[in-house]
């Protein structure tokens, strides 16, 4: 019985060890991309004191870069089409952790229905929008997504679910960057020229910039308070993310066949009314929200889990950006393009009449 226990023992470690040294190549590329998204990051703080493209975006640049002059044989792409799936499924599920039902109840009811009511009139329209310029269902869903709840982080958690192509994810995340930039710069004008006061313009930056660092930069000319309003409005919007995964996994089935490379493998497609409807990593996603509400994770955890997201979801940008091929993303530019524009439009002029609904502008 001991020398069939260690038969198997050896056998399973054997097929461990093949399974590491085939992803190993295509894992260590991975690395090197985000490394150097990372330096390019810090070469920008250090020529203009703050960084205009986020490390993904770049993770995604500089790996389309390298495949425009090398396309990595059969040896990298096991690591590459790795790095790009299963890394960014956990990382969103890290994600999980910095969620807390604290954030949602400091805002009040009004907010929080206002902003779960935005968040879905958004991607509504936005989805609308897309399909009218005849972007594919799976990109639709990534810039509506990304431009009502979170940009590139919504994008990356989306993907996945939907089996997204990953030339859908790095134009949507790359045209979604971009327009992030211009949003920051713009929305402080339109504040200033709406005569709004700090509370209600910090309320309009969490409720139309991207991501979180941004909305601080947003808000920053109005002060403080501002600051902290967007702040707060915006993490509330991001706790939507959870809700809207959930859904469009039940969607999956229904939507169109994709017409590339999936960012999920077809052995995790899923089937209508099955009890693995659920993605894998939002269920964990909820499960660590619920432990981080209940009071049941050590603050101490959060700030390492975050950090952990961050970094396995710049190394998956890496991958994407490693597997696209920019004709196909400059094929549909000028759609795309024209789609997250309507799309911020479409969410500003909702999120101001929420503020107006609320009494708040």
């Amino acid at each position: 019985m001991t020398a069939v226990t260690n038969r198997l023992f050896c056998g399973f470690a054997r097929t461990g060890f093949a399974r590491l040294r085939g992803l190993a190549p295509g894992f260590a590329l991975c690395v090197a991309v985000g490394s150097v998204a990372l330096a390019l990051e810090a070469g920008e703080r250090t020529l203009f004191g703050k960084a205009w493209l986020e490390p993904m975006v770049l993770a995604i640049l500089v790996g389309a870069a390298v495949r425009s002059v090398w396309n990595p044989g059969p040896g990298w792409e096991p690591g590459v089409a790795w790095s790009a799936r299963f890394l960014l499924e956990l990382g969103v599920a890290l994600l999980g952790v910095s969620v807390s039902a604290a954030t949602l109840l400091a805002t009040g009811p009004g907010m929080i229905a206002g902003v779960a009511a935005v968040v879905a009139l958004a991607i509504g329209l936005s989805f609308g929008v897309c399909r009218l310029l005849r972007l594919p269902t799976r990109m639709a869903l990534l810039i509506a997504c990304g431009n009502s709840i979170c940009g590139n982080s919504a994008i990356a958690a989306v993907a996945p679910v939907i089996d997204a192509d990953s030339n859908d994810v790095a134009a949507s995340i790359a045209f979604t960057a971009v327009l992030g930039v211009l949003v920051v710069l713009g929305l402080p004008l339109l504040g200033l020229w709406l005569g709004m006061g700090a509370v209600a313009y910090g309320a309009l930056t969490g409720l139309t910039v991207y991501a979180v660092p941004q909305v601080l930069a947003a808000a920053a000319p109005f002060g403080t308070t501002a600051m902290h309003m967007g702040a707060l409005v915006k993490l509330v919007r991001v706790l939507m993310l959870g809700p809207i995964c959930l859904l469009l996994s039940l969607a999956v089935p229904r939507l169109a066949p994709r017409a590339g490379p999936a960012v999920v493998g077809d052995a995790q497609r899923r089937q209508p009314g099955a009890l693995h409807a659920l993605p894998w990593f939002i269920a964990v996603f909820m499960i660590l929200a619920g432990l981080r509400s209940a009071g049941l994770v050590p603050q101490a955890l959060v700030a390492p889990a975050s950090e952990a997201a961050t970094i396995l979801t710049l190394l998956s940008m890496a991958a994407l950006g490693l597997g696209v091929d920019m004709r196909m993303v400059a094929r549909s530019g000028w759609r795309v393009v024209a789609a997250a524009v309507l799309s911020i439009l479409g969410l500003t002029a909702i999120s101001l009449a929420l503020l107006r609904l609320l009494g708040m502008a």
